[in-house]
């Protein structure tokens, strides 16, 4: 019996994950996911393009088929068993558009941080969507979880690895929504500078808690966090006044 895969292989625009992991979109999607290897998924909209097994590749977005979408990129990818580490172009029309300050990094003691050429499934988060975090991030997690649960604490992934064009979505809905580009990286790292691109961030939530709030701090979660954290190497990213001018987020912890 052929063991599943649980990696995700990255490209620049398109990644590969494991097809038995992938939500399917109607029942023909669901029947052709069921008998491939691979899906094939790109970056900027989630949009599912192909699906591969062996040496078959089937097309789930025909119109999407275009000589210069990275499909090519990606199934040599798959093809060799590994991807390709990814910088973000900060002179790309997406991220320009932005108006981002050019020392963004440099004023905010942020680096840049590239995505992982590859990723380990760490189980699902909240909303059943696969996690995906660097391979000890993804051990480190999954211990994290048992012990706190052996300790009667319930820890929930709210989301770990993000692409740099999620991060860029994230940035063009909340401008749409009329807030300005100071007020939405008080809370949002710049595309390109977030830990979530690393592989090593998480963000945590625990059942019954609304995810991403400053309540998260008086959970029985965030206590067992403070005291154990340390342990699994994990730290908590953004406390209080830290010197990245970014929002205090009491439940966003990095691997390191």
């Amino acid at each position: 019996m052929r063991l599943r895969e649980q990696r995700l292989i990255n490209t620049e625009r398109v990644e590969a994950i494991p097809a038995w992991l992938a939500r399917a979109r109607g029942n023909a999607t669901a029947r052709r996911l069921a008998q491939s290897e691979w899906l094939l998924r790109r970056k900027s909209d989630g949009r599912f393009l192909a699906a591969i097994d062996g040496e078959s590749l089937q097309a789930l977005d025909p119109a999407a088929m275009t000589p210069h979408n990275g499909i090519g990129d990606a199934l040599r990818a798959v093809a060799r068993g590994y991807g390709v580490e990814v910088e973000l172009d900060r002179h790309a029309p997406p991220f320009a558009a932005l108006g981002i300050p050019e020392d963004y990094g440099d004023v905010h003691a942020l680096p840049p941080t590239a995505e992982p050429a590859e990723l380990a499934y760490a189980g699902r988060d909240r909303y059943r969507r696969p996690l995906w975090l660097l391979a000890p991030a993804a051990r480190a997690w999954q211990r994290m979880r048992e012990a706190a649960l052996a300790d009667g604490v319930q820890l929930e992934a709210i989301s770990g690895y993000r692409s740099h064009a999620y991060q860029l979505g994230i940035f063009a809905r909340k401008l749409a929504r009329g807030q300005s580009v100071e007020q939405i990286l008080s809370v949002n790292a710049a595309p390109g500078y977030s830990e979530h691109h690393s592989g090593n961030a998480i963000d945590i939530g625990t059942p019954g808690e609304p995810p991403a709030e400053e309540s998260f701090e008086h959970t029985a979660a965030f206590a067992w966090l403070t005291d154990r954290a340390n342990d699994f190497d994990f730290i908590l990213s953004y406390p209080r006044d830290n010197p990245h001018g970014i929002t205090y987020e009491p439940w966003h912890f990095c691997h390191r």
